[in-house]
């Protein structure tokens, strides 16, 4: 059936559920798994009475961001492991982090995504729209969504 999951994550308690179906899953096909976080992307710097602040550098961005995947990751590596897998993991920092999702299912070969959808509806889904959704819309590859 599968045989490379990609699961999506951003550590929340909704994704530790999509954690929790794709260890299954690789259990149950005898798959092998990735599990994925993308960073937001660097905030631009805040103009105000004439000066640019930046909170922090690009490259100390990139360093807090790394850090902050490499605890979640870890905590599904972990899970993982207890379960009798081996996980890949991947990270990227993204403006757009459903093209970042595609892109790693992509490069870890994986014929399957699985991720959490937050479900919002009506005007919130409207203004902030779903990153679940974009990757429902433009993924090759069968996409399970968990709630």
């Amino acid at each position: 059936m599968y045989k490379q999951i990609l699961v999506a994550t951003d550590g929340s308690k909704l994704s530790a559920k999509a954690v929790s179906h794709a260890i299954s899953l690789a259990q149950a096909v005898g798959a092998g798994l990735t599990a994925f976080y993308a960073s937001p992307d660097y905030p631009l710097p805040a103009y105000a009475d004439g000066v640019v602040y930046e909170p922090v550098s690009k490259k100390e961005y990139a360093a807090l961001a790394t850090k902050e995947a490499e605890k979640i990751l870890a905590a599904v590596s972990d899970k993982a492991r207890a379960a009798g897998l081996q996980c890949a993991t991947a990270h990227a920092i993204a403006a757009s982090p459903w093209e970042a999702i595609l892109a790693a299912a992509k490069k870890a070969k994986a014929d399957v995504i699985v991720m959490a959808s937050h479900g919002r509806r009506g005007v919130s889904a409207l203004l902030l729209g779903s990153e679940t959704q974009k990757v429902l819309t433009h993924s090759k590859v069968p996409v399970i969504v968990v709630r």
